[in-house]
C-alpha cells in the first residue's frame, strides 16, 4: 500500500519543536519596518490555533 506524501512547502516553511510548537519565519518583516508600529510587528510572532491545526493536519502522514 502506498503511503501519503508530505507536503514539500510546509516541510520547507514550518519545524515542529519536542514540545509541538511550530516555529515559522514571520512574514511582513523584510524592510519597511521604519513605517511599521511596534504592536503590528510584535503581533506577527504569534500562530493562531486555527493555522497550527492545518500545520498538524498537513504533517500527519
Amino acid at each position: 500500500m502506498a503511503r501519503g506524501k508530505f507536503r514539500k512547502s510546509v516541510l520547507k516553511r514550518f519545524k515542529i519543536t519536542k514540545k509541538g510548537r511550530a516555529l515559522r519565519r514571520i512574514s511582513g518583516l523584510n524592510h519597511f519596518l521604519s513605517k511599521k508600529s511596534r504592536d503590528l510587528i510584535r503581533t506577527k510572532r504569534k500562530l493562531t490555533t486555527s493555522d497550527l491545526d492545518l500545520i498538524e493536519n498537513y504533517l500527519n502522514y
